[in-house]
C-alpha cells in the first residue's frame, strides 16, 4: 500500500490534523533555519572581531615598543659624549659672551638610580647683563651635553640698569658605562633599560 493509498483512508479530521502538523513542522524548519544561520553569523562576527582587535592591540604594541626603542637609542646617544669639567665649561661659555666668573664651587656628586650620577658647580657672577647671561644660558643648552641650568637666582645692583649679580648652579649627568656579559648578549633588551628614564 502507498502512502498516497493510506492518506486517502484517513478521516477528514485525521487528515486535518495531519495537515496542521505538518504545517506546524514547516514553520519550525522554515523559523530554525534562519535563526540558527543567523547565530552561527554573529558568532562568527564575533570571532573576528575579537581577531581584529587583538591584531590592532599586536600593531599598537609593536609601534610602542619602537617607540621605546627610539626614546632608549636617543638617551644613549645623548649620554655618549659626556660633559666635559663643569667649572671650565661655564668659563669658557661666559667668556664668549664677554662675562667673566668670580668664583666657582664643585659640589659632591650626586647618584641616581644605578645608572646616572650628578655633577654640580656653583658659580656667582658680578655685574652681569642680562642679554649676556641669557646668550650664555643657551650656549649650555646648544651645546649637545647633558647639562641643565638647576640654580638660578638674580638679584638687580641698585643704581645700575641692566646689571645683576648672578648665582647659577649648573648640573652635568653621567651615565656609568654597562658591564660587559660574559656571555653572548641576548636579542631582546633588558627590561630596566627599556623602561631607565633619564634624570
Amino acid at each position: 500500500m502507498t502512502l498516497r493509498e493510506r492518506l486517502d483512508k484517513l478521516e477528514p479530521r485525521e487528515r486535518k490534523l495531519l495537515t496542521f502538523l505538518l504545517g506546524f513542522l514547516a514553520a519550525i524548519v522554515l523559523l530554525l533555519v534562519p535563526i540558527g544561520l543567523a547565530t552561527m553569523a554573529s558568532s562568527k562576527r564575533s570571532e573576528n572581531q575579537e581577531v581584529r582587535d587583538l591584531l590592532q592591540s599586536i600593531y599598537e604594541a609593536s609601534t610602542r615598543v619602537s617607540e621605546r626603542k627610539a626614546q632608549r637609542d636617543a638617551l644613549l646617544a645623548r649620554y655618549a659624549r659626556p660633559a666635559p669639567a663643569l667649572a671650565g665649561f661655564i668659563e669658557d661659555a661666559a667668556k664668549q659672551q664677554g662675562l667673566t666668573a668670580a668664583e666657582s664651587q664643585d659640589r659632591p656628586d650626586v647618584p641616581h638610580g644605578k645608572k646616572y650620577t650628578e655633577r654640580v658647580t656653583v658659580v656667582k657672577m658680578h655685574k652681569i647683563g642680562m642679554l649676556g647671561l641669557a646668550k650664555m644660558l643657551e650656549r649650555f643648552e646648544s651645546s649637545g651635553h647633558p647639562v641643565a641650568v638647576t640654580k638660578l637666582n638674580i638679584k638687580p645692583r641698585a643704581g645700575e640698569p641692566d646689571s645683576y649679580e648672578v648665582e647659577l648652579g649648573v648640573s652635568a649627568f653621567d651615565r656609568k658605562g654597562d658591564p660587559q656579559p660574559a656571555s653572548p648578549a641576548p636579542s631582546a633588551p633588558p627590561a630596566d633599560d627599556l623602561e631607565e628614564q633619564e634624570p
